[in-house]
């Protein structure tokens, strides 16, 4: 039974738009619902701010739909916010409703479950932010695909999913439990390969919290001077192992062959690891003296966390590694 979904105007004005079959429907991805290639989203362009249930609550998330998305459904890019922040404050960070009106993608910023001091966190498994009774972020996320792709806005073959800091750590479980529901992943700040597990008098990313048994293409983006999620490792429990650390594990579990180290530019360098089924490639960019930013994002957003480079631009190389990448 279509539900009729309040739809909040950012500028404070109330309307009500109903879109039609947007109940989620919870299928596979892949099967069961093929998206009509002359499908009209049911959403304006523009930005729009959706209440969707989920788990029994009703959610927020920012949808961004460009003009030049036309009448087809769209690939979609989920982008979500760190800890203690917000999806309004994410789009101003990362900027990526700018690349959606110049790519012809939509932009879905979902809000996190657990309130914060200055915005809200995810409830990201296997971590210290884990906490029982908390809402099902990870059902909420495929729920947000849903209710677009049921919209008719959303191409399913097509979905991706960035998020920074928290948001990247809570896409990269994401992607670690639910494999099939994303085309590839790009975290910025947060990549992890599952829960921090003690070896040999160290921390290495655990395998039984992230065996998601098919590939899953990721491109992220590390500062070697990031303050909060360290570079080497460390820092709060939930992080543990260092970023070189969960990018090679994830090459691991995409069944990666080869490796290719190159400068890119002047304090950025690129491990590529190829040859991997599926399209699967596991790439990392990592800024030399870089911070916990977003490479090529409003840095004036970023208070307090360090450089944010302006030698490569995250939304433009997440968008080349997405438009090449189909799920199966």
């Amino acid at each position: 039974m279509p539900r009729t979904l309040p739809v909040l105007a950012l500028a404070g004005l109330v309307l009500t738009a109903s879109l039609a079959a947007v109940a989620p429907a919870h299928a596979a991805p892949g099967q069961g619902r093929a998206p009509s290639p002359a499908s009209t989203c049911a959403l304006d362009d523009g930005r729009t701010t959706l209440t969707i249930p989920s788990g029994g609550l009703d959610r927020t998330v920012v949808v961004h739909v460009p003009e030049s998305a036309g009448t087809r459904a769209a690939p979609l890019v989920l982008d979500l916010h760190g800890s203690n922040s917000t999806p309004a404050e994410q789009l101003t960070r990362s900027q990526l409703d700018r690349t959606a009106d110049r790519e012809g993608f939509i932009v879905a910023a979902p809000q996190g479950a657990l309130p914060a001091a200055a915005g809200f966190v995810w409830n990201v498994p296997n971590t210290a932010t884990d906490v029982a009774g908390a809402p099902d972020d990870e059902a909420f996320l495929q729920d947000v695909i849903d209710t677009l792709v049921d919209a008719g806005c959303v191409d399913e073959r097509r979905v991706y999913a960035a998020g920074y800091s928290g948001g990247g750590r809570m896409v990269s479980q994401f992607a670690c439990d639910n494999p099939t529901a994303v085309a590839a992943i790009a975290p910025v700040a947060g990549l992890r390969a599952g829960a921090p597990l003690a070896v040999d008098g160290g921390l290495a990313p655990d395998p039984a919290t992230c065996a998601p048994g098919d590939g899953v293409p990721v491109i992220t983006f590390n500062g070697t001077a990031d303050p909060v999620n360290p570079f080497v490792g460390g820092g709060a429990a939930y992080w543990g192992y260092g970023a070189l650390a969960a990018s090679e594990r994830w090459a691991d579990l995409n069944g990666c062959h080869t490796v290719k180290e190159s400068r890119v530019s002047e304090n950025v360098t690129l491990t590529d690891h190829r040859g991997c089924p599926g399209n699967a490639a596991v790439r990392q960019y990592v800024i030399a003296g870089g911070g916990h930013t977003w490479p090529g994002g409003n840095a004036a957003a970023f208070p307090g966390a360090g450089v944010t480079t302006t030698e490569i631009s995250a939304n433009d190389l997440m968008w080349d590694f997405f438009e090449q990448r189909r799920t199966r």
